[in-house]
């Protein structure tokens, strides 16, 4: 080092002697003892054919290899017929990674569930205050999975060549929220008019019918305003696409199980509150 800097410094012999094998056995070598010899009395040289450049990834060895999917095949499903060919013609210790937008899908895919799971333990918190009960969250959120495995059908027949991104995946956490929304005006509704003196079947009968238009308009609202999204171009389009197909569908598929799995399910699990209100 030179003034508190260091220097990469490289030892170089004149070109002059370098130029064949012998003159780079004849160089010297200092023993233990001290004593110089030659290379050529414990080294040999052998010549080899090898390649102009190494690469690697994640400091190993490595071989690149691009492609473009053909039309109609998704990501997730080009990585899974990759990852059964390398398992048949990949010898022993080879093994497969990822990079660009591949590596990113599978950082994705694996926080996805997680995120899901983040998603619906929060609003299932929240709700279990807001009604102060554990048994009415589990019957607002009941058609969440159907609403999520509507959307889901739709990216996985490819419409549009859609696939599961970061744009979809933003899609599929906002419709948690704005499908227990329906649930929500149902089972609350359903409960007050049992704390006014009615039976639980005809209090979700009535609470069905009486929110059914309220549902059906906030639906449709919901629909059209992302339909922009569905049908836009330009820059970006593919984004704003997946997110609003996964929108569309699925409030849409959701809404649809909502008025009708959600008043049997409230039959199966609510509290019957006109009774506890009599043993209170």
């Amino acid at each position: 080092s030179i003034s508190g800097r260091s220097y990469k410094v490289i030892p170089q012999v004149k070109q002059s002697e370098r130029l064949t094998a012998d003159q780079l056995m004849n160089y010297q070598a200092r023993t233990a003892s001290g004593e110089s010899i030659p290379i050529s009395t414990f080294a040999t040289i052998e010549t080899a054919a090898v390649p102009v450049s190494i690469n690697h990834f994640q400091q190993l060895n490595s071989s690149t290899i691009s492609g473009i999917l053909s039309p109609g095949i998704t990501l997730g499903e080009g990585l899974e017929n990759l990852k059964t060919i390398a398992a048949k013609v990949l010898p022993e210790g080879y093994s497969i990674d990822y990079s660009g937008e591949s590596r990113q899908y599978i950082k994705e895919s694996s926080a996805l569930l997680i995120t899901f799971a983040f998603a619906m333990i929060i609003i299932f918190l929240c709700l279990a205050a807001l009604f102060e009960s554990f048994r009415d969250p589990i019957i607002v959120l009941v058609s969440v999975p159907m609403s999520i495995c509507g959307a889901l059908i739709f990216i996985s027949l490819g419409v549009g060549d859609a696939s599961l991104n970061i744009y979809t995946e933003v899609g599929l956490v906002t419709l948690i929220g704005l499908i227990s929304k329906h649930g929500i005006l149902i089972v609350q509704f359903a409960n007050d008019l049992q704390r006014e003196g009615k039976a639980k079947r005809e209090a979700i009968e009535q609470a069905a019918a009486t929110r059914l238009r309220p549902i059906l308009m906030t639906t449709a609202a919901m629909v059209l305003g992302v339909m922009p999204l569905v049908f836009a171009d330009g820059a970006g389009a593919a984004g704003r696409y997946n997110m609003g197909l996964v929108i569309t569908t699925g409030i849409a598929i959701g809404t649809l199980f909502t008025l009708f799995v959600v008043p049997v399910m409230y039959l199966i699990l609510a509290h019957d509150h006109a009774t506890l209100k009599v043993q209170t």
